[in-house]
């Protein structure tokens, strides 16, 4: 069973809350509800296990079985999570406003309707647990334990001939020089070692065989073992004994030696010769670990070849090399090659539907084989390979071709924790090629309840955070729109295949459905209870809506064609980001949907206003009406104690008598300040991990409010979890950000814009932690560039002036400066790379910078000198900016072009080199 665990996570601690006496239930019930969580905590753990137990092990009665737990999970989170909002919202009662919350239970728990109605519903929902816990019994649930696949579906990656391997020859001679080349250090007598990292399909297993076999005959002994998610270290140093030399040990596997044993024959097999040794499919660093212990370094200069899924492991054991997708190119003579015997022998019949086959395979080998396998059998009829496209983007079960492919990617599915199995799941109500923000995403899942609080050392977002790492370190999303450093994806997508998968999955459980076609397809998936629905054409489907938790619309015509409200009572995601509202007049219904946690209007240029309804969604975590032209927000809307993230349009002002600290939850936001007293409040908001601030004029005459910027820098001063700040002054404003203000120690990113000059706080001893600063200022001065230089965390460095001309002062930093950058960009004022001396910069691979000759005193200053790329050691591409108040003369142009071309090719790395002329941008050849 592939599922995680439905709503049990977050239902078994507010059933605990049920049974506090502050709720006055009678004995009766509070009986009930204990028997309940009792046998819903045992379903829990036996739900668990089924899902570490692959499907087609399990029988049709288990897999109904879990399904209903599921389904009575939500059904009784439902009626908690209701009963909850009727009496008071989402916060538990509290010593400090015992009084007021004993009045409120006075008027409404001590209703006998109320107390009836919970009462009936749970004694309901115990009869139904009776039933499902007397199934798992009579099932033997508990009994269940996994088997072991019995055939290896990796394992013809082994035998692929060499001779049908296609774009593997760079990739194959780039990981041989790295296992084999000298260095001329000490190093180039130990062993190497190369990790090669890819998710499921991509090639790993076949590329480290083509490397192996290549190189196999210069090394005394070989051995290519595979380790895979269940390693059995035992049998791994037999099997690796026996490969090393088959003929002593022959008979190794029917000995009962220890692993301390087996690890020492191998040390002792290896101590003096060299060796090449494979390590196939590792999921975890112990094994390595275990592993690695038996392989001596010896000074023969062995090599050792890794194979994983998961980045850090590759990290861990070292030399990672990230795996490649085939390209257009390649991915055609392999599809072509394997139906057609080549790829100028297709029929022109069927080069559309090959092409948008290809596309859906995205470069992976295995999805290219599997489906040009698949395709090979069919009769040469473009209908059956339109049909085999169509099945592919609707999930790889309903090909029974696709079975080898299917297996793969189930191994990495497989082992997940249940978390993360929902996390990814959740990720099949985005259509194909869907760029997925990543702030948006977490912030659904926390909706949704999958991210669980840990022991409270790490905020819900943080968490989020760690399982979109993980998602991303197992190669199962792949990461967009990186920042300036590329370290940090803003966005991920999901290569087609995999969306398959967990979209066939999502089907099967009837957890989620994305509607992008027949609605009649989507009505008989989902059954009679929808609990997650995406929609992305016009048409609504007929189905039960009284249970949807999840609501995600791409259309504006469903806007006007939705169902009554009371259809949607249980809605906790409503997302209608980028969807056209600008013509829509109001979003009343809003206000009735009491069980939101997150409502997103992003993007949809909605011009009305927000209900004063707004503040009975008391169970409200995430606001989001960034990009539309809402005005004014009601004060109702700083009820929302549980708000955590908030994102204002540009156009949107606080009421004067803004309510703002109260929003004491709030872990992320974005904000237009126009007041001293809306700048004031900011500093009352001491949970806040991320603030956008965009400061605007005050009045009508456009008079600016000086003392603005003073109250909000003492503001940011007591904002002591701020990890990410922004700034923004308008450019039309003559404005600084001077002020008092205390350590901001946990900012690691900081981005000021619009400034007259750097803000005196920013000091190398209160930004410890500072890794990426972007700054526009109106001028710059020696000493500012002296502080950048000491931030002794940080990593990618921008720098903008962008004001009134002003005179040039050649600066000079110390040989100990800017110790960490990677990447530099000086944007409006001259900088030339002599001005960073050797020892300076010594991690900088990126640099971006900024000529006017007149600022050294003319154009024949500019020397060859001022160019020199040699300082900086780590250097892998420039981009040079060269610019004047007057034409420049073609024989300067030349003269910065050639010098720069020379240091390229001097330089050990030959960075690459572009150079702007004129507007135009020109890449230097070498």
């Amino acid at each position: 069973m592939e599922f995680a665990t439905g709503a049990l996570g977050t239902l078994l601690p507010k059933l605990g809350q049920l049974l506090q006496d502050e709720y006055n239930l009678q004995k009766g019930v509070k009986k009930d509800i204990q028997f309940v969580r009792k046998e819903l905590e045992s379903m829990h753990a036996a739900l668990r296990d089924v899902g570490e137990v692959p499907q087609e092990q399990l029988k049709e009665v288990i897999r109904i079985w879990a399904r209903d737990v599921r389904e009575l999970s939500y059904d009784m989170e439902d009626i908690v999570d209701t009963f909850l909002v009727r009496v008071q919202g989402s916060e538990p009662p509290s010593k400090r406003s015992v009084k007021r919350f004993v009045k409120k239970m006075t008027s409404i728990v001590s209703n006998a309707k109320t107390r009836h109605d919970i009462g009936q519903e749970i004694k309901d929902i115990k009869e139904r647990v009776k039933d499902v816990a007397e199934r798992r019994d009579r099932y033997k649930v508990d009994a269940i334990t996994p088997t072991k696949t019995s055939v290896d579906p990796r394992i013809t990656a082994l035998y692929t001939k060499a001779a049908s391997l296609v774009g593997i020859d760079k990739p194959r001679e780039e990981l041989i020089s790295m296992l084999t080349k000298e260095d001329g250090g000490e190093s180039s007598v130990e062993e190497r070692i190369v990790s090669i990292v890819g998710f499921g399909g991509l090639g790993k297993t076949t590329l480290a065989k083509a490397v192996y076999d290549k190189i196999k005959q210069q090394y005394n002994c070989t051995a290519f073992v595979s380790v895979s998610r269940d390693p059995d270290i035992i049998k791994i140093l037999k099997d690796l004994l026996y490969e090393l030399d088959r003929n002593e040990y022959m008979g190794i596997h029917n000995t009962a030696l220890g692993q301390h044993h087996l690890t020492d024959l191998v040390q002792e097999f290896l101590k003096n010769k060299r060796y090449l040794i494979v390590i196939d499919d590792i999921w975890d660093t112990k094994p390595w670990e275990m592993i690695r212990c038996a392989l001596p370094e010896n000074g023969k200069k062995s090599g050792v070849l890794t194979t994983t899924r998961i980045i850090d492991v590759a990290e861990h054991v070292g030399g990672c090399y990230r795996m490649k997708l085939l390209t257009q190119e390649s991915s055609k003579i392999l599809f072509y090659g394997r139906i057609f015997g080549s790829i100028d022998k297709c029929p022109p019949q069927f080069s559309d539907v090959s092409e948008n086959l290809l596309k859906k395979c995205g470069g992976v080998p295995l999805a290219i084989v599997t489906t040009s396998s698949l395709l090979a059998n069919k009769s040469r009829n473009v209908n059956e390979w339109q049909d085999v496209c169509d099945s592919i983007g609707s999930g790889l079960r309903n090909n029974p071709g696709m079975d080898s492919m299917r297996k793969i990617l189930l191994l990495s599915y497989y082992d997940l924790t249940p978390q993360l199995k929902t996390c990814l799941l959740y990720l099949s109500i985005f259509p194909e090629d869907y760029q997925i923000n990543k702030q948006r995403l977490i912030e659904r899942w926390i909706a949704e309840g999958f991210v669980q609080q840990g022991d409270g050392r790490q905020s819900l977002h943080e968490i989020g955070q760690s399982y979109f790492n993980e998602l991303l370190n197992r190669s199962l999303i792949q990461p967009t729109d990186m920042d300036d450093d590329e370290m940090n994806p803003f966005s991920c997508q999901v290569h087609d295949m995999v969306l398959d998968l967990i979209c066939s999955l999502s089907r099967d459980e009837c957890f989620a459905a994305t509607l992008n076609g027949d609605c009649k397809e989507i009505t008989s998936s989902l059954g009679s209870k929808a609990r997650r629905l995406s929609i992305y054409n016009t048409t609504w489907p007929t189905i039960n809506m009284s249970t949807l938790r999840s609501l995600t619309i791409c259309s504006y015509a469903l806007i006007n064609s939705m169902p009554p409200l009371s259809s949607f009572y249980l809605l906790r995601v409503l997302d209608l980001e980028d969807c056209n509202l600008s013509d829509h007049s109001s979003i009343e219904f809003v206000g009735k949907l009491l069980h939101m946690r997150y409502l997103s209007l992003a993007g949809t240029g909605y011009a009305g206003d927000i209900p004063r309804e707004i503040g009975k969604l008391l169970f409200l975590q995430s606001f989001r009406f960034d990009g539309t032209d809402i005005k004014v927000v009601p004060l109702s809307i700083f009820g929302l104690r549980q708000l955590m993230s908030l994102r204002v349009g540009d156009s949107t002002r606080l009421p004067t008598t803004s309510g703002l600290r109260n929003l004491s939850s709030l872990e992320m936001l974005q904000i237009n300040v126009d007041s001293t007293y809306i700048a004031e409040q900011l500093g009352y908001l001491t949970q806040l991990r991320a603030l956008m601030v965009m400061l605007i004029i005050k009045d009508k005459e456009g008079r600016w409010d000086e003392s603005m910027c003073r109250v909000l820098v003492r503001s940011l001063g007591k904002l002591h979890k701020i990890q990410t700040l922004v700034v923004v002054i308008p450019d039309d404003v003559d404005a600084d950000l001077d002020g008092s203000l205390d350590s901001l120690c946990s900012v690691s990113n900081l981005a000021i814009y619009g400034t007259s000059r750097l803000p005196t706080w920013i000091d190398p001893t209160s930004f410890l932690l500072l890794s990426f600063l972007d700054i526009k200022v109106g001028q710059i001065r020696c000493e500012d560039i002296q502080v950048f230089g000491m931030l002794q965390a940080l990593l990618v460095l921008e720098v903008k002036v962008d004001g009134a001309k002003q005179m040039f002062e050649r600066f000079m930093v110390t040989v100990d400066a800017f110790p960490c950058v990677t990447r530099c960009r000086f944007s409006g004022f001259s900088t030339v790379p002599s001005m960073f001396p050797p020892g300076a910069m010594p991690r900088l691979q990126r640099f971006k910078f900024y000529i006017r000759p007149e600022d050294f005193g003319g154009h024949s200053e500019i020397t060859v000198d001022d160019l020199a790329l040699s300082h900086l050691p780590s250097l892998q591409n420039v981009r040079v900016r060269l610019d004047g108040e007057e034409t420049l003369s073609e024989e300067l142009a030349l003269k910065v072009k050639e010098a720069l071309r020379n240091e390229a090719r001097a330089h050990p790395n030959h960075p690459n080199i572009d150079i702007r002329i004129d507007e135009k941008w020109i890449q230097l050849c070498m």
